[in-house]
């Protein structure tokens, strides 16, 4: 039976997530995400969704060591950034970069190993294009950072401090995986093909540079911006319900109750309270938008979804609005990883078929 773009239609088994809509629920490998993510850094977080398990001490420790290792980056693949155009869209030029990793090193590591080494050199591509790009040096990895600190350090030049790493280190862990999305599948589907591990994540790259997957919260910027502190958020919500403007940030296509990444990003922004003024004004701001769009909306049960805690991390650390999707992949490509792991480990080519529909005027001979 025909079914337009795939819809509800089952392509693969995976034992990697679930996404529960109606619960509200988002499991990593069977378990509720804020389990899995609760006083778990993004390396091991990040170990939980590619083996299953978390790692012993010396297993951390030997990822650490993996994560801090990749963060160097082969000289050629520097020399290519620098040959880029510089008004190139970011998401292109970190494709193009990841596309042409090749050492003979990484082609002979095993197939986990290779799936570490392409997550820690994902971020510190992202941040030399982008130093690059804005015309600013670029800065060399720091292995004594965890994941998270050190993308900040090579974006910023500056040492991150520990509430903006916390934050944004809880969204990368909360958005390293959510089912069978639009780039999760281009990348299993490439895989399938006997392709390898770069192949899939660059065919993932490129679907997730499409506006309706991995589009930028603007709107959302744009919202804070706005609002700028907790005094002024009635008014500015009142004056765009009555010019009947969508509130960007509240609703998701999937989950019918609360999104349950941005409960754990609210609970994260609460326990930095006073920490930053952003994460604070998100916090507030969102209790009296609800109760607007409540009071506006009766029934309409219209919840944050997860870009409006991710649009108040990222303004929080002074990340502008071309580095979200990019910032986005960072995380995500765990996922993209750990499917291609899984497709390898059994797997069968994609070949759906199609209909063919007859031209109404067809030429005539």
């Amino acid at each position: 039976m025909f079914q337009k773009g795939l819809k509800d239609v089952v392509a693969v088994q995976t034992a990697i997530a679930s996404v529960e809509g109606d619960k509200g629920e988002l499991r990593y490998r069977g378990v509720l995400v804020e389990r899995v993510t609760a006083g778990r850094s993004f390396e091991e977080t990040a170990y939980f969704l590619w083996n299953g398990q978390f790692p012993t001490v010396q297993q951390h420790e030997e990822l650490k060591r993996q994560f801090a290792k990749y963060r160097t980056l082969p000289s050629y693949l520097q020399q290519i950034a620098r040959e880029l155009p510089a008004d190139a869209p970011l998401m292109d030029k970190m494709r193009t970069l990841l596309s042409a990793y090749y050492t003979e090193e990484y082609l002979n590591l095993p197939p986990a190993e290779q799936a570490v080494a392409l997550t820690a050199a994902l971020p510190v591509m992202t941040a030399v294009l982008y130093r690059l790009q804005t015309g600013q040096d670029i800065i060399a990895p720091d292995s004594s950072l965890s994941h998270t600190a050190n993308y900040l350090w090579m974006l910023t030049g500056e040492k991150p401090a520990a509430a903006q790493t916390e934050a944004l280190e809880t969204y990368l862990k909360l958005t390293m995986e959510h089912g069978m999305n639009a780039s999760t599948f281009a990348a299993r589907v490439t895989v399938s093909t006997e392709s390898d591990m770069v192949a899939a994540v660059t065919s993932a790259l490129g679907a997730m540079k499409g506006p309706l997957h991995g589009g930028a919260p603007s709107g959302v910027l744009a919202l804070l911006d706005d609002i700028s502190s907790a005094e002024t958020v009635d008014a500015v919500i009142t004056r765009k319900l009555d010019a009947g403007e969508k509130i960007m940030g509240f609703g998701h296509r999937i989950y019918r109750t609360e999104d349950p990444r941005s409960i754990l990003l609210r609970q994260k922004c609460l326990e930095l309270q006073g920490h930053d003024a952003w994460l604070d004004l998100a916090v507030e701001a969102e209790k009296r938008i609800i109760h607007l769009l409540n009071e506006r909306k009766p029934g309409r049960a219209l919840y944050t979804n997860v870009e409006f805690y991710a649009a108040a991390i990222m303004r929080s650390i002074n990340m502008p609005p071309e580095l979200f999707t990019p910032t986005f992949s960072v995380a995500r490509i765990v996922g993209w990883t750990a499917h291609t792991l899984e497709q390898q480990s059994d797997n069968v080519i994609f070949r759906p078929q199609s209909e063919y529909i007859a031209q109404k005027n067809p030429v005539s001979n």
